[in-house]
């Protein structure tokens, strides 16, 4: 039998979250890799859930989504950035953001166009562009004054006559860096230069710290109609394995995102969606007093891991801190994460696996700190006797 695998998706295999939490089970160590809470979120967005299910609301519910939820996704577009989305026909229900940037890169890429990509960068996107039959052009996001930032010159150079799109993450998963206004103004003028679609993932668009904004994409001149913006209840209330999202976008593009994701799930749990209706009209402030929780857990992490030896560069969003592993005595983030669970007890992700470039990234590894501070503590203690 030849090779069932096509190609294009060889160079996928295992992803490294499931490795590494592998490794986690297997040497019982703590795992700070994969970024998901081990909290809940709020008790009466839970209770919506339970009660949609107790009421019966176990079938198919509408393709593009529940009326509820995308009403409710319409008006916080509208009360948190002054973006106005019609709630039947430009907002589209999918699982979780995930779908959403598959379905979005599938639906408006052809085999051969190129997508611009800020690496490092979160594995589903690399693998949306090769189902896709598209060409990943990587842009590499480097640290200047303690942040990862892009420069616009080399932005501009990767623009060729069959780029489609720019595939745009802020706050970035995994560097933890909030792209600026001015930042996102070079990608607004590129893709209004080049007639360019701008695809955003802005999961953690409520999980920014130290008074820093996220802006979306769509708020610049000319983007709105041009943005793909994409997000979802998982980050914003702690419930990510609910995989609920949403596609916010011009009546046109939400019906070819639709077409597509149409034969990807059809539709996405109607209880959950009712109960994130909820949440995202009553349950905000539990959301603001999360992020004050995370940041201070940032802290938490981040002055332990310089305790333990580290070079720690603080996130201005996200779950997730960058370690510099050299004033350890490594320079192989890979080998280095491998051998960490042995060695103390804990889990990281090596940045360089999210990186086509992986010698930019070598040096990093990634922590998560959406977890209970005595497990954050205790994750500190063992890395101390490295």
């Amino acid at each position: 039998m030849r090779e069932p695998l096509v190609a294009r998706m060889r160079e996928f295999g295992t992803t490294v979250f499931a490795t590494m939490t592998r490794l986690a089970v297997e040497t019982g160590s703590i795992n700070l890799g994969q970024g998901f809470p081990d909290t809940d979120g709020p008790e009466a967005m839970l209770e919506r859930a339970v009660e949609a299910i107790r009421g019966g609301l176990n079938q198919y519910p509408p393709g593009p989504g529940v009326p509820e939820l995308r009403h409710a996704v319409s008006e916080h577009q509208k009360s948190c950035y002054g973006l106005d989305y019609d709630p039947d026909g430009e907002v589209l229900v999918t699982v979780g953001a995930t779908e959403a940037i598959a379905a979005a890169v599938l639906a408006l890429c052809e085999p051969g166009d190129e997508v611009i990509v800020f690496e490092p960068y979160y594995d589903s996107y690399a693998a949306a562009i090769a189902l896709a039959g598209a060409v990943r052009v990587p842009v590499p996001l480097r640290v200047a004054a303690g942040r990862f930032t892009f420069d616009p010159a080399e932005l501009a150079a990767a623009v060729g006559p069959r780029t489609r799109a720019i595939l745009v993450n802020s706050p970035h998963n995994p560097t933890g860096t909030v792209f600026t206004r001015e930042e996102l103004a070079s990608i607004a003028a590129l893709c209004e230069e080049h007639d360019l679609i701008a695809v955003t993932d802005e999961v953690y668009e409520h999980l920014t710290f130290d008074g820093v904004e996220h802006v979306p994409l769509a708020t610049f001149p000319g983007m709105r109609d041009r943005t793909v913006t994409i997000s979802s209840a998982g980050k914003t209330f702690s419930v990510t394995g609910w995989k609920v999202g949403w596609v916010c976008a011009p009546h046109a593009v939400v019906a070819a995102v639709q077409a597509v994701k149409q034969f990807m799930t059809f539709t996405a749990g109607a209880p959950w969606q009712l109960a994130v209706a909820y949440g995202l009209r009553h349950e905000m402030e539990w959301v603001a007093a999360q992020r004050a929780s995370l940041s201070a857990k940032r802290d938490r992490l981040a002055d332990g891991l310089a305790a333990a030896g580290f070079d720690v560069l603080r996130p201005a969003g996200t779950y997730f801190i960058q370690a510099d592993i050299r004033p350890l005595g490594f320079d192989d983030g890979l080998a280095f994460a491998r051998r960490l669970p042995e060695r103390a007890g804990v889990v990281a992700i090596p940045t360089q696996v999210f990186y086509d470039h992986a010698e930019y990234g070598a040096r990093y590894v990634r922590f998560a700190f959406c977890k209970r501070d005595e497990v954050i503590d205790e994750a500190v203690d063992r890395l101390k006797r490295l």
